[in-house]
């Protein structure tokens, strides 16, 4: 919670139709395309021109970094709260991941951080776990390790150095889709729009500013580089920079996919309109198989960091690219028939390449990953609507359909009306080559959380359609035109929405969540290191970062048993015996849970969708309120844990102790049971 205050003082073949188009849009583009001086085009008009564009990229992306993080400082007031509440502001998932980075920190090495991240057994109670092969936090250890090597822990405090990194990816975001757009029209000018247009967009563009952690925001940028990079190999007549965009693919590429769990259905997109533009006859085979070579490699390379997870090699994306892999293998192993004297360590290594990158079972039957398949079939109608993981999808707005007003504030800024002009154009000059954004397109109609990708890439294109000359050329055989029109685009959005921007810098609010900071500094002080805490996954994970403790559960959903585990903890806001509530935590280890009014009686979603009634859904309970129920659910026998727990009835008490209370949450300590002393008891002997 926040609120506003007032501060003190403050192929080989021959030349293909889209070959013969690329080298046409080649001849037409102006005199300073970005190329011109990679091809030795010295002149002082060429240089001044692509250094202005250059200066611009940067100040663009410089002026969006600095636009992030001042919103981030006047939300919560960052530089003057508390280090507890500079914690809890990492909401839900962020926290989790921050924990690490903070673990690295505090750890005695760095060899000893990395041993605890490989062997952790604290973040699921009764369990270890290899974090570095079930999440993606690299980047939290290599900033870490960064941190602790340079010379700047006297006057830089470990989270900025982490925040200020994420800030700055936003900088190379810009800076990824200005040049883009560059590539695409030939004028830098069509970079500006971009920029422009991806920071007067922010609310569809990024979240970053209060959602730092999320593995979206370390990978995007990497995605639009791989974009950038793809963009300049296919152009033609730039062979000599091919190589070095080769490489500079896979580096993207794989850091994408080192820092986002979901990068699996980006790339499958990615594989998919490669497939499709070599049907078409659209790439040449060099490019083609260049292309798959670098997903493929990448996607190994990430498989091998992260200790063989087998989400990867499971995925979707792999399987379609497994010919391609075997085909790879087959190659490797007459390479290594030749270097190997011996025809037995030739049997040996083949077998062990074959047996070792094959995907040995198909993704469906991936039980880490099986929840994003429920979720799809319910999302469509395919499935039952009645499962606990998939509803807890379906029921979140991010996951719904596309709110009707994020396309009227992005016709608000003039983005949405030239990018479907665009994409109208370009689908009937080039068919195939849309298809990208097309898939993506469906995809953002019914998984709102895509836009974050669309929005981004959206920007660039509608900006080569203002400034692309090939367009211009169809529709007024006019050159100048696409030089004047951006410019004064640039000047209406800079008259109409500069005011808004600093009306909205000038907004000042701070962190304000007294419940919360009561509850982790009680935690700190008065439980034992080693204690173990149920609860909600969003708590959870600001409990470990506050204070350390044990955890039963966790956001990062990415497991099957975990999920199980899930399920099962949040038995306590269902309709349930103390008994059977007691066994199941019990189970799991846990020492303490907690309970938020915030859930017990939840009114933010409507009914059906709160966490009560998917847990009586699955249950086969009715749920609360007036409503229909369907015919095969039968009222409970118990009351509902949360609330019957608060009467201190005899069952209760027996089982748990109140330890801690305030407007927000209410922590429960579980006894411990001994042996039945009396016969025919009906309760069972618990000490305290």
């Amino acid at each position: 919670m926040t609120t506003l205050r007032q501060r003190k003082g403050s192929k080989g073949k021959e030349p293909s139709p889209a070959a013969e188009l690329q080298s046409q849009q080649h001849n037409c583009c102006s005199e300073h395309h970005p190329e011109k001086i990679l091809h030795g085009d010295w002149s002082w008009g060429a240089i001044i021109w692509t250094s202005v564009g250059w200066s611009v990229s940067v100040g663009l992306g410089l002026l969006c970094c600095i636009y992030v993080a001042t919103l981030h400082e006047n939300d919560l007031w960052f530089s003057n709260i508390k280090e507890v509440e500079r914690e809890i502001s990492f909401r839900t998932e962020c926290g989790l991941y921050y924990s690490y980075y903070k673990q690295m920190l505090h750890a005695p090495s760095i060899q000893e951080g990395l041993k605890e991240l490989i062997h952790d057994n604290l973040t699921e109670s009764k369990r270890t776990i290899n974090l570095l092969q079930r999440m993606n936090i690299y980047q939290e250890v290599f900033l870490s390790v960064l941190y602790r090597l340079l010379p700047i822990q006297s006057y830089l405090e470990p989270v900025y150095f982490y925040i200020y990194t994420v800030f700055s990816l936003q900088a190379v975001y810009v800076i990824a889709l200005y040049l883009t757009a560059w590539l695409l029209s030939g004028s830098w000018l069509a970079g500006a729009l971009t920029g422009v247009w991806y920071i007067l967009n922010r609310v569809d563009t990024t979240r970053v500013e209060f959602t730092i952690s999320l593995r979206e925001n370390w990978s995007l940028p990497f995605l639009a580089l791989q974009v950038t990079a793809i963009t300049c190999y296919l152009r033609p007549q730039l062979t000599t920079l091919q190589q070095v965009m080769v490489w500079l693919m896979y580096v993207t590429t794989f850091c994408f996919c080192l820092t986002w769990q979901f990068n699996q259905f980006i790339l499958l997109v990615q594989a998919l309109v490669i497939y499709t533009l070599d049907c078409g006859d659209f790439l040449t085979t060099t490019q083609v198989t260049t292309l798959y070579l670098v997903q493929v490699s990448s996607l190994l390379s990430v498989w091998f960091l992260q200790f063989c997870n087998s989400m990867i090699l499971g995925s979707l994306v792999w399987c379609s690219l497994s010919s391609l892999a075997h085909l790879l293998i087959h190659f490797l192993s007459i390479f290594l028939f030749f270097f190997f004297s011996s025809y037995a360590h030739y049997l040996v290594i083949c077998p062990l390449f074959h047996n070792t990158l094959r995907p040995s079972y198909p993704p469906l039957q991936l039980r880490s990953d099986e929840h994003i398949f429920k979720f799809t079939k319910s999302k469509f109608a395919l499935g039952p609507t009645r499962d606990f993981d998939a509803s807890l999808y379906l029921c979140e707005e991010a996951f719904g359909l596309l709110p009707l007003d994020t396309l009227e504030r992005l016709a608000s800024t003039l983005l949405l009306y030239p990018y479907v002009l665009t994409l109208l154009l370009l689908c009937g000059m080039l068919v195939m080559t849309q298809q990208e954004h097309c898939l993506i397109l469906l995809l953002l109609l019914f998984l709102p959380r895509m836009k974050y990708i669309w929005t981004g890439h959206m920007c660039a294109v509608a900006a080569y359609g203002v400034c692309g000359t090939e367009l211009w050329t169809v529709l007024l055989s006019l050159r100048l035109v696409r030089y004047v029109v951006p410019v004064v685009m640039i000047g209406f959005l800079y008259y109409k929405f500069w005011p808004k921007l600093m009306e909205e810098l000038s907004e000042l609010r701070e962190f304000y969540d007294p419940d919360t900071v009561e509850l982790m500094t009680w935690i700190s002080t008065k439980t034992p290191k080693q204690a173990v805490f149920a609860g909600s996954m969003q708590l959870l994970a600001g409990i470990k970062l506050c204070t350390g403790r044990v955890l039963t559960n966790h956001p990062h959903y990415e497991d099957k048993d975990l999920r199980e585990r899930t399920r099962q903890v949040y038995q306590v806001y269902a309709r349930r015996s103390p008994e059977e509530v007691y066994d199941i935590l019990k189970a799991i280890g846990a020492d303490y849970v907690v309970l938020e009014n915030s859930i017990c009686y939840e009114r933010r979603h409507r009914r059906g969708c709160r966490l009560r009634d998917l847990l009586d859904l699955a249950n086969g309970h009715i749920m609360d309120g007036p409503g229909e129920n369907d015919p095969d659910l039968v009222p409970a026998t118990h009351p509902r844990f949360c609330d019957a727990i608060k009467t201190d009835a005899a069952a209760y008490n027996a089982l748990f102790t109140r330890t801690f209370q305030n407007k927000t949450f209410h922590v429960y300590r579980l006894k411990k049971k001994r042996k039945k002393n009396t016969k025919g008891s009906s309760e069972p002997s618990v000490t305290q």
